[in-house]
Formats: structure tokens, sequence, C-alpha cells
């Protein structure tokens, strides 16, 4: 154990011994002073702390110098009790409230208890229970707040993790001072109720076992009560005051007694001249003459603070105003505005309530959770997305970006609910006609009114921070290859490296350098394959790379390998439906593949390539038109290069090699492509 952890660990040990076992009256004098000075020390610090968690140790403080006041006021109950005297310090703090005057002395006593018990203490401890309840409600709101600061990229994960801490540590802190403040109540009681057993036990003992005359007793524990009394009080009303301090102030770069004055009296110097105004008309007119002094201390004040202030406004606008000229002049600020954000979120100014926190907006979570459910899905770290308010937009229009360039639009009623038939609605609602923008499905924009309305008619609706989030989701799969760059694929790869170092080390960058798996990551991306199985990938890319450099190439090879992933997303039931091409089309597909130092390409007639293409789209939409999805399984040598030939259609269709479908799987051939 540490030496400060020894020394706490005796002194807690201590304050119970001193309880049970009689302490000599010198000794005892030093343990009252040193509750004294302790006090004074806890309230100073609660003055000049400027956040609470630099002393988060207070509540605990709280528990164990009440501790140590009850220890100290039961051994001075036992001498006043057994021997009529408890030390000189008790002895001289009677002395001098009383001033020889016992009724006035224990009035001053009293009230100095009632102002303890009822003001302060009852005070602190309804603060600081208001302030627990509140920290604890605001606690979510906060741990969003910091979620959406990070996703937004105006703070690291260092920094959120930070913060996340720090919340945690207020609500812990406000909770304790909520119990804490009990010690200080039952403190200001115990001493009431000692007090009273001080007086009437010590004015019996006097009579009966010392034979002191009524006002004899009277005089002595009258005397030694008021002053046991005061050195217990005033360090607890010390402590009662520095929780109240605590509990009462907010979090603040400076401490209180600069606060004050800044706050009180050098925002507004004009009030100190309108006091010493109204103090100066008084004592003008009436005779309280002395008035006067008192206005021209505040009409002094008044004019030292607009002195003040005007001097500083003066500094700060001749030592600010070269320094942000030299800002803008310096060529790197320049730098900044050449950054391109990954993805951006524009909206117009009506649909800002969705992204704005304090207004109920849940946007920036919903943005969270797509960036966690692409990286499940996907296995892709999804870069910040960068919300922005767009003047220029219609107020219920946002607008996707990638990589700086507009990709897609759409358009919210930001109190309407979208209502979509799934093709089981039954009845007519009433609406505003509209898209539904990730995939196209009619739809009308609701009102709450309609709500109800619709679900019971087999509507599905959703809210539009719904429909946002939906639409950027599917935006994002769609261009998931467009996303990760050299920088994404080392971090992905420094993932890997940390469990897997051998698998990483054979590959980079000895087989294939950043760029070459870059591309091989982005051709699986781009057919919406998940590149979370990172392992795999690189086993695969170490098997073959010493064979090929073709990138087109390894990405069939990773695909083969992760023939798994690929049955388990398009089979069902261990049967597949797809569509077949003839021999003759995968013949002339294999004989117009070309190579070339920078990769392999489709050399097809144009006429050629039409036929094909128009064959393929004949069949998909006959399967379409019942309710199959479209499936080309083709050799693996061609599978490639039909997949981009039919990319001139549509960029969904999906088009399989035989030897990406486990074989365990029944294949069925409902159609083929022929010439």
């Amino acid at each position: 154990m540490k030496f400060g952890d020894i020394v706490v660990a005796v002194a807690v040990i201590a304050m119970v011994v001193i309880i049970i076992i009689p302490i000599p009256k010198v000794l005892l004098d030093i343990l009252l002073t040193v509750n004294l000075a302790l006090s004074l020390l806890i309230l100073l610090l609660s003055m000049y702390t400027k956040d609470i968690l630099d002393i988060s140790v207070f509540p605990s403080l709280l528990l164990i110098t009440t501790l140590y006041r009850m220890s100290l006021n039961i051994s001075t109950t036992r001498g006043i009790l057994t021997e009529g005297n408890a030390g000189s310090v008790i002895e001289v703090f009677g002395n001098f409230v009383i001033q020889g005057n016992i009724v006035v002395g224990f009035i001053i006593y009293i009230i100095i208890v009632i102002v303890q018990f009822l003001v302060i203490t009852k005070g602190s401890e309804r603060v600081a229970e208001v302030a627990a309840r509140f920290t604890l409600d605001a606690m979510p709101g906060k741990q969003m707040a910091i979620d959406a600061d990070l996703n937004a990229g105006l703070i690291t994960e260092s920094e959120a993790k930070k913060k996340r801490k720090e919340v945690q540590q207020y609500a812990d802190f406000y909770g304790s001072m909520d119990g804490a403040s009990k010690f200080v109540k039952g403190d200001a009681i115990a001493s009431i109720l000692i007090t009273f057993v001080n007086v009437l036990g010590g004015f019996l003992i006097g009579m009966m076992s010392m034979g002191l005359s009524f006002s004899e007793a009277l005089q002595k524990y009258v005397l030694l009560t008021v002053g046991n009394g005061l050195v217990g009080q005033i360090p607890a009303l010390l402590i009662s005051t520095a929780t109240g301090i605590i509990v009462t102030r907010a979090a603040s770069e400076s401490s209180l007694g600069k606060d004050l004055v800044e706050q009180m009296f050098g925002k507004n110097p004009q009030l100190l001249s309108i006091v010493g105004g109204v103090l100066a008309f008084l004592g003008i007119f009436t005779p309280l003459h002395f008035y006067i002094v008192i206005a021209l201390i505040f009409l002094l004040l008044s004019y030292l603070m607009k002195k003040a202030t005007k001097g500083k406004e003066k500094e700060e606008s001749v030592s600010v105003g070269p320094t942000e000229a030299e800002e803008l002049r310096r060529p790197e600020n320049v730098m900044s505005l050449l950054k391109v954000d990954s993805i951006e979120l524009e909206f117009g100014y009506g649909l800002i309530p969705l992204a704005d926190v304090s207004q109920g907006g849940d946007l920036l979570d919903r943005i969270v959770m797509i960036r966690r459910q692409i990286a499940m899905e996907m296995g892709l770290v999804v870069p910040i997305v960068r919300l922005r308010d767009n003047i220029q937009l219609n107020p219920n229009e946002y607008v996707i970006k990638i990589k700086g360039v507009e990709v897609s639009k759409g358009e919210v009623y930001f109190d309407h609910y979208m209502a979509m038939d799934s093709g089981a609605a039954t009845g007519e609602i009433e609406g505003i006609d509209t898209v539904e923008p990730a995939f196209g499905l009619p739809a009308k924009w609701i009102t709450d009114k309609e709500r109800e309305k619709a679900e019971v008619l087999g509507y599905t609706v959703v809210d539009p921070p719904s429909v946002i989030a939906t639409h950027l989701t599917e935006i994002i799969k769609q261009r998931a290859y467009e996303l990760i760059g050299r920088q994404e694929v080392k971090s992905l790869i420094d993932n890997v490296k940390e469990e897997y170092p051998a698998v990483v080390e054979e590959v980079v960058p000895k087989v294939l350098s950043l760029g070459e798996i870059e591309k091989v990551l982005s051709n699986l991306l781009r057919e919406q394959i998940s590149i979370r199985d990172m392992v795999t990938i690189l086993e695969t890319l170490a098997d073959y790379g010493t064979v090929t450099k073709d990138t087109d190439l390894l990405t069939e090879y990773v695909r083969q390998k992760l023939s798994g992933y690929i049955t388990n997303r398009y089979v069902e039931n261990n049967h597949l439906k797809v569509v077949t091409l003839d021999s003759q089309v995968e013949e002339l597909i294999m004989n117009s593949i070309n190579k070339s130092d920078t990769g392999s390409y489709l050399s097809l007639e144009p006429r050629k390539a039409q036929t094909i293409l128009n064959n393929t789209l004949k069949v998909v939409k006959k399967l379409t038109s019942i309710g199959e999805q479209p499936i080309i399984l083709t050799a693996p040598i061609v599978r490639l290069y039909f997949k981009r030939l039919t990319e001139q259609l549509t960029n969904d269709l999906v088009v399989l090699s035989y030897n990406e479908i486990e074989s365990s799987v029944e294949v069925q051939s409902v159609g083929m492509v022929s010439i």
C-alpha cells in the first residue's frame, strides 16, 4: 500500500478508537483545532475549484469529516459529564460567546444551530437531490451528443472516450453527493441532541455528584455545552457551506471569487451607477446621510469597472485584429479548403430539427447505427458522414454526396410520415403522392392523423429520419467500392495484423501492394460481397498472388474461397433457381477476352453484345414478373466479363460462377441466355 493509503486507513480507525477510549485533554485540543483547520481547507477548496471532478472525493470526505466530528463530540461529552472539563479550546470558545451572560450566549448558539440546520444544510440537501436527478436524466442526451460529435468528425475517438468517462463521473459524483448530504444533515441533528444531553446530564451530575449549587451547575455546564457546540458547529457550518457551494456551482474555467467579481461587477458597470444613485438619493432626502459615502463608493467602482472594460476591449481589438489577418494570409489555411469529405448529407433548413438533438432529432444517432450496420454486413469502416445545412436546397430537400459529387437526392416532410403499399394494403388513404427514394417504390406522405388508419389498412409507415437513414444506407452499400482507398485498406490490414501477423507479413508487401489489394476489395464491394472476412481474403491473395498480378483474376479466386458466404446469401432451403448461358454465348465471350499489360478486357462485336443483352433482359423480366430473383450462373472464366457486360443494363443483376456455389446446393435452371 502507498503511504497516503496507510495514513487514511489509520486515521479512520483512530476516529473509531477515540469514541471508545478516553484521550488526554491536550491531544483533544489539538484534534479540535485540526478539525477547524480541515473545515477551512475544504471550504477554500470548494471556492477555488474550477471543476467539481477536481475534488471528486468530496462525498467520501464528507463522511470522514462527519465521523471525525462525531468522535470528537463523543470524547468532549465524556469529559464534560465525567470531569466537568473538556479542554481549554472548549472553555475559551464558551467564555468568548457567553461573555458572562448565559441566556444571551445560549441563544446565540441556538441561532447558529438553526442557521446551520434549517438554512444551509437543508438547502444543500435539496439542491444535491435535484442535481443528482437532473444529472442522471441528462446522461442519455449527453452520450448521444458525444456520439453525434464523433460522427460529425468534431472530436476523435479518444476524446469521445474521455468525454463519456467525464459524463459518468459527473453522474457518479452528484449521485454520491445526494447521499453524502444526508451525513451533514444527520450530523446537525446529532449535535442538537448532544447539546441537550450535555446541559441536562451535566446539570444533574453537577448538583447530585459534585455538590454544585443550581446557579453554579447551570453556569458551568452551559458554558461547556456552548463551547463544545461551537467547536463542533463552526466546522460543520463551514463544511455545509462548502457542500452548498459545490452542488450549486456549475463548471467554470476560474475560481468562485473571480466569477463573482466578474459576473456581479464586471459585466454591467452601469448597474453600479444606478445603485449608487439610489443610495445617494436616500442619503440626501433621509436622515441616513452616511448612505452618501456608500453611494460614492459604488459610483467609483462603476467608473473603474467601465474604464477597465474599455481598456480590455481595446487590447483585444489591437491584439486579435492583426492575428486574424495574419492567419488569413498564411498559405496553409488554403489547404484545409482542398479537403473533400468522403460522404456528405446536405439538407434544407426545414429538415434541421431532424439533426438537432436539442429539438429531439435522432438522425445523428441513426447515422452512428448505419456505420455499425455497414461494418457488420460489408466489413467496411464507413468514413465520417458530414452533415451540413444548405440554404440553396428546398426546405424539405436533402442531397447525398460521395467525395463531393452528388449521387442522390430526396425530399421528406418533417411533420409527415411515409406510407408504402407492401402489397397487402386493402384500402386507400389520403396523402401527398411521392416515391420512396431508396428503392423507388410508390408511396404517400400522410399526416399523423392518418398514420393509425394506414397501419390498420396494411401500409408500411415510416418517419422522415427512417426514410433518410434507409436511403443513405443503400447509397453507401451501392457506392462502398468508392469509399475504400489505400488508407482504409491499411487500417483494415493493421486490424488483422493484431491477431494474424503471419498472414499479413506474407502478403504485404512481399506479394501484393496496398494498391493491388485495394482493387480486389473494391471489386468485391462493387458486387456487394462483404470483406469482413479479411483473413480468408488475405490468405487467398497469398496463395494466388505469386501466380498472377491480375486483380480481376485474383478477385475471382477470392470469391471462390468465399463460396460459403455467397451460398448463404443467395440460396434458400438448399435450393437455387438460376439462369444459365448457352454454350455458344460462353464460348463467344471466352474467345473475345483480350489480355494486356494493364489487365484483361472483353472485346465483343457491338451487334452480338446487343443481342446477348436483349436476350438477357427478356429472361430477367420473365423471372421478375413471377416474383423470382434473377441470378445468372456461368463458368468461372466467363462470370466477370458477363457481369461487366450486363452492367450496361443494371448494376443489380447477380452473376455467379459454378465454383461460388456449394456442391450440396440443388441448382435448377429456369431460363437460358442464347444468341
